[in-house]
Protein backbone atom coordinates (compact mmCIF):
# COMPACT_ATOMS: atom_id res chain seq x y z
CA UNK A 1 0.00 0.00 0.00
CA UNK A 2 1.96 2.79 -1.34
CA UNK A 3 1.76 6.71 -1.15
CA UNK A 4 5.34 7.77 -3.29
CA UNK A 5 8.83 8.89 -2.25
CA UNK A 6 12.18 8.13 -1.78
CA UNK A 7 14.92 7.40 0.91
CA UNK A 8 13.17 5.97 3.73
CA UNK A 9 13.01 5.32 7.46
CA UNK A 10 11.57 2.02 9.07
CA UNK A 11 8.99 3.24 11.74
CA UNK A 12 7.76 0.55 14.04
CA UNK A 13 5.06 1.73 16.17
CA UNK A 14 4.45 -1.16 18.78
CA UNK A 15 2.14 -0.31 21.92
CA UNK A 16 5.12 -0.02 24.21
CA UNK A 17 7.94 1.63 22.14
CA UNK A 18 8.71 3.72 18.77
CA UNK A 19 11.91 1.82 16.83
CA UNK A 20 13.21 3.53 14.00
CA UNK A 21 15.88 2.45 11.53
CA UNK A 22 17.17 4.24 8.50
CA UNK A 23 19.72 1.90 5.97
CA UNK A 24 22.03 3.19 2.87
CA UNK A 25 22.67 1.35 0.51
CA UNK A 26 26.52 1.04 0.36
CA UNK A 27 28.87 -1.46 -2.55
CA UNK A 28 28.43 -4.84 -0.34
CA UNK A 29 24.67 -4.05 0.67
CA UNK A 30 24.02 -1.73 3.38
CA UNK A 31 25.02 0.38 6.51
CA UNK A 32 23.08 1.34 9.38
CA UNK A 33 22.36 5.29 8.94
CA UNK A 34 20.34 5.82 11.88
CA UNK A 35 18.71 3.29 14.86
CA UNK A 36 16.95 4.49 17.76
CA UNK A 37 13.42 3.89 20.25
CA UNK A 38 11.92 5.76 22.41
CA UNK A 39 9.41 4.45 25.08
CA UNK A 40 5.88 5.18 25.53
CA UNK A 41 3.37 5.47 28.25
CA UNK A 42 1.07 2.70 28.70
CA UNK A 43 -2.33 2.81 26.49
CA UNK A 44 -1.72 4.67 24.28
CA UNK A 45 -2.25 1.84 21.74
CA UNK A 46 -4.49 -1.26 22.79
CA UNK A 47 -5.22 -4.21 20.74
CA UNK A 48 -3.37 -2.74 17.57
CA UNK A 49 -5.76 0.22 17.95
CA UNK A 50 -4.52 4.08 18.65
CA UNK A 51 -6.41 5.18 21.69
CA UNK A 52 -4.58 8.29 22.37
CA UNK A 53 -3.46 9.69 18.87
CA UNK A 54 -2.26 13.44 20.61
CA UNK A 55 -0.29 12.02 22.85
CA UNK A 56 1.07 9.49 20.42
CA UNK A 57 1.78 12.27 17.99
CA UNK A 58 3.68 14.13 21.03
CA UNK A 59 5.79 11.30 21.64
CA UNK A 60 6.47 10.90 17.68
CA UNK A 61 7.59 14.31 17.84
CA UNK A 62 10.14 13.98 20.51
CA UNK A 63 11.64 10.89 18.78
CA UNK A 64 12.11 13.10 15.73
CA UNK A 65 13.77 15.08 18.12
CA UNK A 66 15.65 12.58 19.94
CA UNK A 67 17.19 10.91 17.10
CA UNK A 68 17.47 13.69 15.00
CA UNK A 69 15.65 12.66 12.12
CA UNK A 70 16.00 14.55 8.55
CA UNK A 71 14.47 12.26 6.54
CA UNK A 72 10.30 12.83 5.94
CA UNK A 73 9.50 9.43 4.28
CA UNK A 74 8.74 6.61 6.74
CA UNK A 75 7.67 3.13 6.04
CA UNK A 76 5.21 1.76 8.60
CA UNK A 77 3.40 -1.34 9.54
CA UNK A 78 0.32 -2.64 11.23
CA UNK A 79 -0.85 -5.71 12.53
CA UNK A 80 -3.44 -7.47 14.29
CA UNK A 81 -6.24 -10.65 13.88
CA UNK A 82 -9.34 -8.18 14.01
CA UNK A 83 -7.96 -5.83 11.10
CA UNK A 84 -5.50 -7.56 9.15
CA UNK A 85 -6.25 -10.48 6.86
CA UNK A 86 -3.89 -12.81 5.40
CA UNK A 87 -4.60 -15.48 3.50
CA UNK A 88 -2.39 -17.56 1.28
CA UNK A 89 -5.19 -18.02 -2.08
CA UNK A 90 -5.30 -20.71 -5.21
CA UNK A 91 -6.66 -19.00 -7.50
CA UNK A 92 -6.36 -19.66 -11.87
CA UNK A 93 -3.27 -18.45 -13.45
CA UNK A 94 -3.20 -15.22 -14.67
CA UNK A 95 -0.86 -12.40 -15.01
CA UNK A 96 -0.66 -9.26 -12.15
CA UNK A 97 -1.71 -6.85 -14.66
CA UNK A 98 -5.12 -9.14 -14.91
CA UNK A 99 -5.40 -10.07 -11.26
CA UNK A 100 -5.10 -6.63 -10.05
CA UNK A 101 -8.20 -6.06 -11.73
CA UNK A 102 -9.79 -8.99 -10.46
CA UNK A 103 -8.47 -9.12 -6.36
CA UNK A 104 -11.93 -6.81 -5.28
CA UNK A 105 -13.97 -9.55 -6.61
CA UNK A 106 -11.37 -12.79 -5.82
CA UNK A 107 -11.31 -11.39 -2.44
CA UNK A 108 -14.85 -10.72 -1.59
CA UNK A 109 -15.34 -14.57 -0.60
CA UNK A 110 -12.06 -14.97 1.54
CA UNK A 111 -12.55 -11.45 3.59
CA UNK A 112 -15.10 -11.27 6.86
CA UNK A 113 -15.65 -7.45 6.45
CA UNK A 114 -17.35 -5.58 3.59
CA UNK A 115 -14.85 -4.84 0.43
CA UNK A 116 -15.30 -1.19 0.68
CA UNK A 117 -14.35 -1.09 4.21
CA UNK A 118 -10.40 -2.75 3.60
CA UNK A 119 -7.51 -1.46 1.34
CA UNK A 120 -5.97 -4.84 -0.41
CA UNK A 121 -2.90 -5.97 -1.63
CA UNK A 122 -1.26 -9.46 -3.09
CA UNK A 123 1.41 -11.11 -4.03
CA UNK A 124 1.71 -14.14 -6.70
CA UNK A 125 3.78 -17.01 -5.08
CA UNK A 126 4.46 -18.85 -7.82
CA UNK A 127 2.08 -21.86 -9.90
CA UNK A 128 1.24 -24.11 -7.84
CA UNK A 129 1.66 -28.11 -8.92
CA UNK A 130 -2.13 -28.34 -10.03
CA UNK A 131 -2.13 -27.37 -13.66
CA UNK A 132 -3.34 -23.35 -14.64
CA UNK A 133 -3.62 -23.03 -10.89
CA UNK A 134 -1.38 -20.12 -8.65
CA UNK A 135 -0.60 -19.73 -5.32
CA UNK A 136 -1.39 -15.84 -4.17
CA UNK A 137 -1.04 -14.00 -0.95
CA UNK A 138 -3.96 -11.63 -0.37
CA UNK A 139 -3.64 -9.36 2.20
CA UNK A 140 -6.46 -6.95 3.52
CA UNK A 141 -6.29 -4.01 6.35
CA UNK A 142 -9.78 -2.36 7.61
CA UNK A 143 -9.29 1.39 5.96
CA UNK A 144 -9.80 3.02 9.08
CA UNK A 145 -6.74 1.56 11.09
CA UNK A 146 -4.39 2.55 8.39
CA UNK A 147 -5.99 6.00 8.49
CA UNK A 148 -5.19 6.19 12.26
CA UNK A 149 -1.83 5.32 11.83
CA UNK A 150 -1.05 7.54 8.59
CA UNK A 151 -3.00 10.56 10.50
CA UNK A 152 -0.61 10.16 13.53
CA UNK A 153 2.60 9.49 11.54
CA UNK A 154 1.71 13.05 9.13
CA UNK A 155 0.37 15.17 11.97
CA UNK A 156 4.11 13.98 13.79
CA UNK A 157 5.31 15.85 10.26
CA UNK A 158 6.56 12.76 8.11
CA UNK A 159 5.04 11.27 4.86
CA UNK A 160 4.15 7.99 5.52
CA UNK A 161 4.56 6.28 1.22
CA UNK A 162 4.52 2.75 2.48
CA UNK A 163 2.46 0.89 4.90
CA UNK A 164 3.38 -3.00 5.24
CA UNK A 165 2.63 -5.88 7.73
CA UNK A 166 4.59 -6.71 10.63
CA UNK A 167 4.92 -10.71 9.76
CA UNK A 168 6.10 -9.38 6.17
CA UNK A 169 8.22 -6.91 7.40
CA UNK A 170 9.90 -9.85 9.41
CA UNK A 171 10.14 -11.99 6.35
CA UNK A 172 12.56 -9.21 4.53
CA UNK A 173 14.59 -8.97 7.96
CA UNK A 174 14.72 -12.29 8.23
CA UNK A 175 16.14 -13.10 3.74
CA UNK A 176 18.60 -9.84 4.47
CA UNK A 177 20.40 -11.88 7.47
CA UNK A 178 20.24 -15.59 6.85
CA UNK A 179 20.25 -18.56 4.43
CA UNK A 180 17.56 -19.92 2.99
CA UNK A 181 17.35 -23.24 3.18
CA UNK A 182 14.72 -25.28 0.76
CA UNK A 183 12.62 -27.41 2.50
CA UNK A 184 13.30 -26.07 6.09
CA UNK A 185 10.26 -24.72 8.12
CA UNK A 186 11.53 -21.61 10.15
CA UNK A 187 9.23 -19.90 12.24
CA UNK A 188 9.56 -16.24 12.87
CA UNK A 189 8.24 -15.24 16.10
CA UNK A 190 7.95 -11.28 16.74
CA UNK A 191 6.91 -10.95 20.78
CA UNK A 192 6.57 -7.27 21.94
CA UNK A 193 4.63 -5.94 24.48
CA UNK A 194 0.99 -6.29 23.44
CA UNK A 195 1.24 -8.53 20.20
CA UNK A 196 2.79 -11.90 18.79
CA UNK A 197 3.54 -11.43 14.86
CA UNK A 198 4.15 -14.77 13.71
CA UNK A 199 5.00 -16.00 10.00
CA UNK A 200 6.32 -19.27 9.06
CA UNK A 201 8.74 -19.59 6.21
CA UNK A 202 9.17 -22.79 3.85
CA UNK A 203 12.62 -22.21 1.59
CA UNK A 204 11.87 -19.11 2.23
CA UNK A 205 8.60 -18.61 1.33
CA UNK A 206 5.71 -17.43 3.56
CA UNK A 207 3.30 -20.16 4.49
CA UNK A 208 1.73 -19.36 7.89
CA UNK A 209 1.06 -16.05 9.26
CA UNK A 210 -0.96 -15.26 12.50
CA UNK A 211 -1.47 -12.05 15.12
CA UNK A 212 -2.04 -12.67 18.50
CA UNK A 213 -3.17 -9.79 21.09
CA UNK A 214 -0.60 -11.26 23.63
CA UNK A 215 2.46 -9.90 24.66
CA UNK A 216 5.14 -9.23 27.59
CA UNK A 217 3.11 -7.11 29.28
CA UNK A 218 2.00 -9.62 30.60
CA UNK A 219 5.62 -10.15 32.32
CA UNK A 220 5.47 -6.44 33.40
CA UNK A 221 2.00 -6.72 35.12
CA UNK A 222 2.40 -10.03 37.35
CA UNK A 223 5.92 -8.21 38.56
CA UNK A 224 3.94 -5.14 39.18
CA UNK A 225 1.30 -6.87 41.23
CA UNK A 226 3.55 -9.68 42.73
CA UNK A 227 6.40 -7.18 44.31
CA UNK A 228 4.08 -3.44 44.20
CA UNK A 229 6.71 -2.01 41.64
CA UNK A 230 6.71 1.13 39.41
CA UNK A 231 6.51 0.16 35.63
CA UNK A 232 9.92 1.15 34.71
CA UNK A 233 10.80 -1.47 37.43
CA UNK A 234 9.11 -4.09 36.80
CA UNK A 235 10.80 -3.54 33.25
CA UNK A 236 14.45 -3.63 34.01
CA UNK A 237 13.11 -6.88 36.27
CA UNK A 238 11.61 -9.02 33.90
CA UNK A 239 15.00 -8.20 31.42
CA UNK A 240 16.88 -10.03 34.89
CA UNK A 241 18.41 -6.44 36.18
CA UNK A 242 18.69 -6.42 40.05
CA UNK A 243 15.99 -3.63 41.75
CA UNK A 244 15.99 -3.27 45.50
CA UNK A 245 13.83 -5.04 47.62
CA UNK A 246 13.26 -8.26 45.00
CA UNK A 247 15.07 -11.36 44.90
CA UNK A 248 16.39 -12.77 41.13
CA UNK A 249 15.18 -16.49 42.14
CA UNK A 250 11.49 -14.87 43.27
CA UNK A 251 11.56 -12.42 40.00
CA UNK A 252 11.99 -15.38 37.98
CA UNK A 253 9.10 -17.64 39.56
CA UNK A 254 6.76 -14.95 38.44
CA UNK A 255 8.33 -14.17 35.21
CA UNK A 256 8.28 -18.39 34.23
CA UNK A 257 4.66 -18.42 35.43
CA UNK A 258 3.48 -15.04 33.32
CA UNK A 259 5.43 -16.90 30.78
CA UNK A 260 2.43 -19.51 30.45
CA UNK A 261 -0.41 -18.03 28.20
CA UNK A 262 2.69 -16.82 25.76
CA UNK A 263 4.01 -19.94 25.48
CA UNK A 264 0.78 -21.77 24.72
CA UNK A 265 -0.24 -19.79 22.29
CA UNK A 266 2.42 -20.07 20.32
CA UNK A 267 2.58 -23.79 20.72
CA UNK A 268 -1.12 -23.84 19.88
CA UNK A 269 0.02 -22.28 16.44
CA UNK A 270 2.52 -24.23 15.52
CA UNK A 271 0.38 -27.56 16.21
CA UNK A 272 -2.65 -25.68 13.66
CA UNK A 273 0.04 -25.38 11.48
CA UNK A 274 0.94 -28.75 11.69
CA UNK A 275 -2.30 -30.24 11.39
CA UNK A 276 -2.66 -28.56 7.97
CA UNK A 277 0.52 -29.19 6.88
CA UNK A 278 0.30 -33.16 6.72
CA UNK A 279 2.34 -33.12 9.76
CA UNK A 280 5.17 -30.96 8.72
CA UNK A 281 7.73 -29.62 11.51
CA UNK A 282 9.35 -26.38 12.34
CA UNK A 283 12.69 -27.19 11.79
CA UNK A 284 13.70 -23.74 13.77
CA UNK A 285 12.46 -20.46 15.68
CA UNK A 286 13.87 -17.13 15.22
CA UNK A 287 12.72 -15.00 17.77
CA UNK A 288 12.27 -11.14 18.20
CA UNK A 289 10.81 -8.41 19.88
CA UNK A 290 11.28 -7.28 23.56
CA UNK A 291 10.40 -10.73 24.93
CA UNK A 292 13.18 -11.76 23.53
CA UNK A 293 15.12 -10.12 26.08
CA UNK A 294 13.45 -11.31 28.90
CA UNK A 295 15.41 -13.60 31.21
CA UNK A 296 15.51 -16.77 30.46
CA UNK A 297 12.31 -16.64 27.50
CA UNK A 298 14.10 -18.35 24.51
CA UNK A 299 15.09 -21.05 26.87
CA UNK A 300 11.57 -21.49 27.91
CA UNK A 301 9.80 -21.62 24.30
CA UNK A 302 12.41 -23.87 23.52
CA UNK A 303 11.69 -26.05 25.56
CA UNK A 304 8.04 -25.58 25.41
CA UNK A 305 7.48 -25.99 21.34
CA UNK A 306 10.56 -28.76 21.30
CA UNK A 307 12.51 -26.55 18.92
CA UNK A 308 15.88 -25.00 18.59
CA UNK A 309 15.21 -21.45 19.29
CA UNK A 310 17.83 -18.23 18.27
CA UNK A 311 17.18 -15.03 19.20
CA UNK A 312 16.81 -12.94 15.69
CA UNK A 313 19.75 -10.71 14.68
CA UNK A 314 18.51 -8.03 12.47
CA UNK A 315 21.77 -5.90 11.78
CA UNK A 316 23.94 -9.09 11.07
CA UNK A 317 24.70 -8.30 7.42
CA UNK A 318 24.49 -4.71 7.94
CA UNK A 319 27.62 -2.65 8.46
CA UNK A 320 27.38 -0.67 11.97
CA UNK A 321 29.39 2.30 11.71
CA UNK A 322 31.87 3.12 14.33
CA UNK A 323 29.67 6.49 15.54
CA UNK A 324 27.08 3.83 16.99
CA UNK A 325 27.54 2.38 20.17
CA UNK A 326 28.06 -1.86 19.46
CA UNK A 327 27.13 -2.66 22.43
CA UNK A 328 23.63 -0.99 22.45
CA UNK A 329 22.63 -1.67 19.15
CA UNK A 330 23.68 -5.30 19.69
CA UNK A 331 21.93 -5.45 23.16
CA UNK A 332 18.40 -4.02 21.28
CA UNK A 333 18.54 -5.63 18.44
CA UNK A 334 15.97 -7.82 19.10
CA UNK A 335 13.54 -4.85 19.09
CA UNK A 336 14.61 -4.01 15.94
CA UNK A 337 13.93 -6.85 13.85
CA UNK A 338 10.22 -4.94 12.11
CA UNK A 339 12.06 -1.96 11.96
CA UNK A 340 15.08 -3.29 9.95
CA UNK A 341 11.95 -5.02 7.43
CA UNK A 342 10.39 -2.08 6.84
CA UNK A 343 13.31 0.35 6.20
CA UNK A 344 14.70 -2.64 3.54
CA UNK A 345 11.02 -1.14 1.58
CA UNK A 346 11.68 1.07 -1.61
CA UNK A 347 8.42 2.33 -3.44
CA UNK A 348 7.36 0.20 -6.18
CA UNK A 349 9.29 -2.91 -5.00
CA UNK A 350 7.04 -6.19 -4.12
Amino acid sequence: MLFGGKGSIGLDIGSSYFKVVELKNIRTGFELELFDMLPLPPDLIVDGSIIDSFRLVDSLKELIRKARIKTKNAVIAISGHSSVIIKRISLPEMSEEELSESIRFEAEQYIPFDIEDVNIDFQILGLEEEPGQMDVILVAVKKDIINEYVSVVKEAGLNPIIVDVDAFALENMYELNYEIESGKNVALVNIGASTINMSILKGGVSVFTKDSFLGSNLHTEALQREFNLTYENAERLKRGEPVEGVSPEDAYSIVTAASEDILGEISRSFDYFKSTTLNEDINEVTLSGGCALVKDFPRLLASRVGVEVKVAEPFKNIHIPKKFDISYVEEMAPMAAVAVGLALRRPGDR
